[in-house]
C-alpha cells in the first residue's frame, strides 16, 4: 500500500501560479521540496506581485507561509517580471532579479499557462 506524505499532501494543493491580476511586476520562481525522509517530491511554483520592492520580498513572505509546518522547504530558484495585461489576455514573462538571478522563464511560462488556459503566455529574456 502507498500512503501519500503529509508533505506531498500539501504540495498537492499549492496553486502552481499566483500572479497579481494586471499589471507590470516583480516575480520569482521557487522549488518547494518535501522534508520528509524518503519523500524526494518537489514543485515549481510561480508568485508575482507589485506590492514587492524586491524579489526577496515576495520569496520571503511565501517561503514564510509554506514552511510554517515544518513538513516544506522553499528554495528562489531566480526571478524576473511579468506583464498581465487581463483586457488582451496576454502575460509576457521576462527580465531577471539581481538578487536570485534570472529564473528559467520556460517553466514559469508553462506553470502561467496551466491556470491561465484561454490567454497567450510568452517569454523572452530581454530587458530588467
Amino acid at each position: 500500500m502507498c500512503s501519500q506524505t503529509k508533505a506531498a499532501a500539501l504540495m498537492a494543493n499549492i496553486p502552481r501560479a499566483d500572479i497579481d491580476s494586471s499589471g507590470v511586476f516583480k516575480y520569482v520562481l521557487i522549488r518547494v521540496h518535501s522534508r520528509e525522509e524518503g519523500d524526494d517530491s518537489e514543485i515549481d511554483i510561480v508568485r508575482g506581485y507589485g506590492w514587492a520592492e524586491f524579489h526577496a520580498d515576495i520569496y520571503d513572505k511565501v517561503s514564510e507561509e509554506l514552511e510554517k509546518g515544518g513538513h516544506l522547504d522553499c528554495e528562489c530558484v531566480g526571478g524576473g517580471r511579468i506583464q498581465h495585461d487581463p483586457q488582451d489576455k496576454k502575460i509576457h514573462v521576462y527580465g531577471y532579479s539581481i538578487g536570485f538571478g534570472r529564473a528559467n522563464h520556460a517553466v514559469t511560462t508553462e506553470q502561467l499557462k496551466a491556470q491561465y488556459l484561454d490567454y497567450e503566455v510568452t517569454w523572452d529574456n530581454e530587458g530588467y
